[in-house]
């Protein structure tokens, strides 16, 4: 670390509420990894992709068929949507 720089310290639990109520992670996901991410989910018929938002902490927000509608949800909550691979 050079003289300009500064060592920030976070804990796990500041850490865990970064993006809190500000971001949320968008990401295309298959059926089957659906059901442990939303326990009340109907059955889904296997291989059928849906956009999942969930917010900063990894809570599921919605479920959208299309892209857009996930989206649209974020914009609807005052998020910012963010993508995960």
């Amino acid at each position: 670390m050079t003289s300009t720089e500064t060592e920030i310290n976070v804990t796990e639990a500041q850490l865990a509420h970064i993006g809190e109520g500000v971001v949320a992670y968008l990401r295309e996901m298959p059926s089957e990894e659906l059901n442990g991410k939303f326990p009340t989910l109907p059955k889904i018929e296997p291989g059928t992709r849906l956009w999942a938002l969930f917010a900063a902490n990894g809570q599921p927000i919605l479920l959208a068929d299309e892209r857009a509608r996930a989206l649209a949800g974020a914009m609807e909550n005052d998020l910012t949507p963010v993508a995960v691979h």
